[in-house]
C-alpha cells in the first residue's frame, strides 16, 4: 500500500460513537495537518439503546445495525478520518446480558483470532501510533472496551512478528501505543465552568467517587484548540445514541469548554522510540518519510 510523507495513526474503538466521545478533536487536528488517520470499529453497536427520543421509532429499532453503520460513516467524515474498518463482531452488551453470551459477539471471540483480525489491519495501514483503551477501566467496565484493550496490546506486539498470522500481510511494527483517557483535570475544569455559567453540572459526586484519579499517568497532552467542534459534529452524527439536548455532551459552549481545558489526554503505554515525556505530540520521536517528526 503506497503511503505519502505523512504520519499514520490508528484508533481502535469498541462501538459506533466511541470515536466521537474519545479523541475526535485529536484526530481532527492530525488529519488537518495532513496525517493519515484510521479508525477500527470492533463491533456494530447493535446493543446500543436509542437515547434520543426523536429517533425512538419502530423503523429505527427494526434497522438499528444499519442505522448505526450510517451514523458512524457520518461521524468519520465529520472528524476527518482517512479510513474506516470494521473488525466484524457483534456488540457484546453488558456483563450478564443475553447479548454477552452470543457466540458472534466480541466478548466470546477467540482472543488470538480477534487479535489476528486487528493485526491484518495494522499491517495494511502501517501506523506508527495506535490509540486504544486503558488497562484500568474502573468506573465503566464494558466487556467490549475491556476486550478492545486486550487485542490492541497483543496486536501491537504481534503485528511486527512474522511468526504470528503469516497470511495477514507483511509484518509491520508500530512504534507507540497510547491509552486514551478522560482526565480528572478536564472533568473538574468543566464542572467548575458549569458553575461559573450558572448551569447545573452533570458531573455528580459519583463521577469523582467511582472513577479513580489517574492524572498522574498522563504522559501526553494534545492541544485541541480550534478542533474541539469535531467532537460536537461527530456526536451529533450518532442520532440514536446522542440526545442533542443532553447537557453532559452539549451543555457548555465549545469555545468556553476548550478554553477551560484545551487538551485531550493520553497515556504512552509503550514506545519503541526516544521521546521525552511529557509530550505534546502523538508522533513525537517518530521519523515519518519526509524527515519531520512532529506536527
Amino acid at each position: 500500500m503506497a503511503h505519502n510523507s505523512s504520519g499514520r495513526i490508528l484508533s481502535v474503538h469498541a462501538h459506533p460513537d466511541d470515536e466521537a466521545s474519545k479523541g475526535a478533536p485529536t484526530i481532527a487536528k492530525y488529519a488537518a495537518a495532513g496525517h493519515e488517520t484510521f479508525l477500527v470499529c470492533c463491533t456494530g453497536g447493535e446493543e446500543g439503546e436509542v437515547l434520543n427520543k426523536a429517533m425512538d421509532r419502530p423503523d429505527v429499532h427494526a434497522n438499528i445495525a444499519a442505522v448505526r453503520v450510517a451514523e458512524l460513516e457520518r461521524s468519520v467524515k465529520a472528524i476527518g478520518f482517512t479510513g474506516l474498518d470494521w473488525l466484524g463482531y457483534r456488540d457484546s452488551g453488558m456483563e450478564g446480558s443475553e447479548a454477552n453470551e452470543r457466540p458472534e459477539c466480541l466478548w466470546q471471540a477467540d482472543l488470538d483470532e480477534a487479535t489476528g483480525r486487528l493485526v491484518a489491519l495494522v499491517r495494511r495501514h502501517r501506523p506508527q501510533a495506535i490509540i486504544t483503551y486503558s488497562d484500568d477501566q474502573q468506573g465503566y467496565r464494558h466487556p467490549d472496551h475491556l476486550r478492545v484493550h486486550d487485542i490492541s496490546v497483543l496486536a501491537f506486539d504481534r503485528a511486527g512478528d512474522p511468526d504470528w498470522y503469516p497470511d495477514a500481510g507483511e509484518p509491520w511494527q508500530p512504534l507507540k501505543l497510547y491509552y486514551s483517557m478522560w482526565s480528572r483535570a478536564r472533568m473538574l475544569a468543566h464542572h467548575e465552568l458549569y458553575g461559573r455559567l450558572g448551569l447545573e453540572s452533570p458531573f455528580k459526586e459519583e463521577w469523582f467517587a467511582e472513577r479513580p484519579d489517574q492524572d498522574h499517568r498522563i504522559t501526553t497532552r494534545i492541544d485541541v484548540t480550534g478542533f474541539y467542534n469535531a467532537r460536537r459534529e461527530a456526536l451529533l452524527a450518532h442520532e440514536t445514541q446522542v440526545d442533542p439536548t443532553e447537557s453532559f455532551w452539549f451543555g457548555l459552549p465549545d469555545d468556553e469548554a476548550v478554553a477551560a481545558y484545551p487538551y485531550e489526554d493520553y497515556i504512552l503505554a509503550r514506545s519503541l522510540v526516544d521521546s521525552d515525556v511529557p509530550e505534546d505530540d502523538l508522533l513525537a520521536g517518530v521519523k515519518v518519510l519526509d524527515g519531520t517528526d512532529s506536527l
